[in-house]
């Protein structure tokens, strides 16, 4: 039996189940790792921490609190497409190639930056921001701000597989890498680490500090890993990137 075949034969409280033990174990463990190898690359002289400011008292255990809200609605949110494919409104491909697969993960990626910029802009707007002010209290980073924002954020930003799934049958594993791939680059988003520093701003490989810069000067740069939609939308922040002072 295949991966999506399985899927759509569990039942609703399984599907529930299942989401809410697969987006807690993947913050959990992303969140580790990534402290875990920014810490070492910091030791090493690899990269340099971005804001060096200590964080707020309360800081952690706020987007502890707040990342268990997302991981409720993510997690039960997955009854959404489970039922979309329960009534016939979209389906899975379960024979495909592995080239297949790679070009509806690299399509589903391009989409996500897409639909984040979209989203993301209009928390920005008067009616919406305040939803998303949540999410920047944490103006120094962490990798546990990545789920720490409003319910509202996380149901806005939770159905990125929805329109797809309805205009085209991708297989079960392009679809589940999704929020893998997603959650990945927005732990490096909060890194709070330039991995990179010798890459001008608009490099790909620059999106720590893209972010890291939206986080201490809001008003731009409203992309998630790649920095097209900034430049498309005329939203880049062009003020200069500077670095906090390194404590004594």
């Amino acid at each position: 039996m295949d991966a999506g075949t399985w899927f759509t034969q569990l039942n609703a409280w399984q599907v529930m189940l299942l989401g809410l033990v697969f987006f807690g174990g993947i913050y959990l463990l992303g969140g580790l790792l990534m402290s875990t190898l920014t810490a070492v690359l910091s030791r090493l002289g690899i990269g340099q921490v971005l804001d060096t400011r200590p964080l707020k008292p309360d800081q952690l255990g706020r987007e502890w609190r707040q990342s268990f809200h997302s991981i409720l609605v993510f997690g039960l949110g997955m009854i959404v497409p489970w039922g979309f494919l329960q009534l016939g409104w979209a389906h899975l491909t379960p024979d495909a190639s592995a080239g297949r697969i790679a070009l509806e993960i690299a399509v589903l990626l391009i989409w996500n930056d897409v639909h984040f910029w979209i989203n993301h802009r209009l928390l920005h707007t008067r009616k919406l921001v305040r939803y998303h002010g949540d999410h920047h209290r944490s103006v120094v980073t962490t990798p546990w701000s990545t789920y720490s924002f409003h319910p509202i954020e996380a149901l806005m930003l939770g159905n990125i597989i929805l329109l797809p799934m309805v205009v085209h049958d991708f297989n079960f594993w392009s679809l589940a890498s999704v929020p893998v791939l997603s959650l990945i680059l927005n732990l490096i988003g909060h890194s709070n680490y330039d991995f990179f520093p010798n890459v001008l701003d608009s490099h790909p490989l620059a999106a720590s500090r893209r972010h890291h810069l939206h986080h201490s000067r809001p008003a731009g740069n409203y992309g998630f890993a790649l920095p097209f939609m900034d430049q498309i939308m005329g939203t880049k922040v062009k003020t200069a990137y500077t670095r906090a002072p390194a404590a004594e």
